[in-house]
């Protein structure tokens, strides 16, 4: 028996989503069309002997998360429960806390993966790998190859050529350390816990230690039950035979920035052409023309006259007049695209309006396609005092007016603007 625990962060995490995140859990924010925990939910409902889906982390139960939950079992025929922490544990932490809840039914091994990666989840192939190396009480993290200048932005796996075991582990080293990097998806059996458990021991001893210290600055960080499973528990397991990785070579990519949710829809969208042809859509009579991979909700209203494609996403209630083209864009719930607007490399937010004639443009932040090992860079919002080019943002509920253009800016929400803006946050 089998159980998988996403990791989801809670509402101080995922700052750099904003302001898309202001509406939505960022967990929940639609990639190719589903939400992005979708993703991983359908994976590991694949596995034959998966029983139950975790979800842990620290937004308050809303009426969003309920209501995915609620249509994820049914769709998927799995139980999938909600765990909140009391507060940010960190990724080892979590678990630990909620490891009764984990272990009831006694799962020989469970995933443990993060909720903001956006992979093809070669979670049978990990199964598979983990029964060949090894004993039962090993445990894998999946790898895969950066270039070595991005390789420091990543957990960084210096690994045995020949058994694939971990011999050093390095979470975003200052200096070059491996190319092979952690993807987030893990593959545990119930052992990790007796090793998280010292852990938790030793932070117990350390804060009776410091404790007339940490009064004076009690911080989240110092409770006993804030473990990282990066800095804390695979450094210190690396080298030990008990962590192996296995390296993928298919797609893989984190989900930071807004800029890299368009990315990582780009990478589910070709995934649907062997997983979901269904939600492709085709050129058909009466229907717009569509480049390369377009996902468009049933209930999207498009004028045949409009170009969509490649890399678009409409979502439920969208309506686009005549004339308009879309390019590289996630359009979101119930926006309006007004007669031959043009849109790029951006995300319009839910209910937002677009003029006739407008122009909404971002600056993509794509991987050096000539580079196959090159990751997307999460780029600072700000360099050398000016705003670092990227995808434009619209919030929810803008307008932009007819015949304005809108270049490489983020507009928050709820914003009705009356000029063209280039390079800017409007607030």
């Amino acid at each position: 028996m089998l159980k998988a625990v996403i990791l989801i962060g809670g509402p101080q995490k995922g700052t750099r989503f904003r302001p898309l995140s202001f509406e939505v859990p960022k967990p929940l924010f639609p990639v190719a069309g589903v939400p992005m925990l979708q993703h991983h939910i359908e994976a590991c409902s694949k596995l034959p002997n998966m029983k139950e889906i975790l979800l842990i982390g620290f937004y308050q139960p809303n009426e969003e998360i309920n209501r995915f939950l609620s249509c994820a079992q049914q769709d998927f025929k799995i139980s999938i429960r909600y765990l909140q922490e009391y507060a940010a544990l960190g990724t080892g932490g979590g678990i630990y806390h909620f490891r009764d809840q984990i272990l009831s039914g006694s799962p020989e091994a469970f995933f443990v993966m993060n909720a903001d990666v956006c992979s093809e989840f070669p979670l049978p192939e990990m199964l598979d790998f983990q029964k060949e190396h090894g004993d039962a009480y090993s445990f894998v993290i999946l790898g895969t190859t950066a270039n070595r200048k991005q390789s420091l932005n990543y957990g960084c796996i210096v690994e045995n050529e020949q058994t694939d075991e971990v011999l050093h582990y390095v979470e975003k080293p200052s200096t070059f350390v491996s190319d092979i990097i952690n993807c987030g998806i893990y593959l545990f059996t119930p052992e990790i816990f007796q090793h998280i458990g010292t852990v938790f021991q030793k932070n117990q001893q350390d804060m009776l230690f410091y404790r007339t210290r940490l009064e004076e600055q009690s911080n989240g960080w110092h409770r006993a039950e804030v473990i990282r499973l990066e800095q804390d528990i695979f450094t210190a397991l690396a080298g030990q035979g008990k962590l192996y990785v296995y390296k993928t070579d298919r797609f893989w990519s984190q989900i930071k920035s807004a800029g890299s949710a368009i990315y990582a829809s780009r990478l589910y969208l070709n995934q649907y052409h062997t997983t979901h042809p269904e939600r492709l859509a085709t050129n058909r009579e009466g229907g717009p023309k569509t480049r390369g991979n377009v996902y468009i909700h049933p209930t999207a209203n498009i004028d045949p006259t409009a170009v969509l494609g490649p890399n678009v996403s409409i979502g439920t209630g969208v309506t686009i007049g005549a004339g308009v083209r879309v390019r590289e864009s996630i359009i979101l719930h119930g926006a309006t695209l007004q007669d031959h607007s043009c849109v790029l490399n951006s995300i319009v937010g839910w209910g937002s309006t677009i003029g006739k004639w407008a122009r909404v443009e971002g600056t993509p932040s794509d991987p050096n396609p000539n580079d196959p090992y090159a990751k997307i860079d999460s780029e600072t919002l700000f360099r050398d005092g000016k705003l670092t080019p990227s995808i434009t943002i619209l919030g929810c509920n803008v307008n932009i007016p007819s015949e304005v253009i809108i270049l490489n800016s983020i507009v928050l929400p709820h914003k009705d603007l009356n000029r063209s803006f280039k390079n800017q946050i409007i607030l």
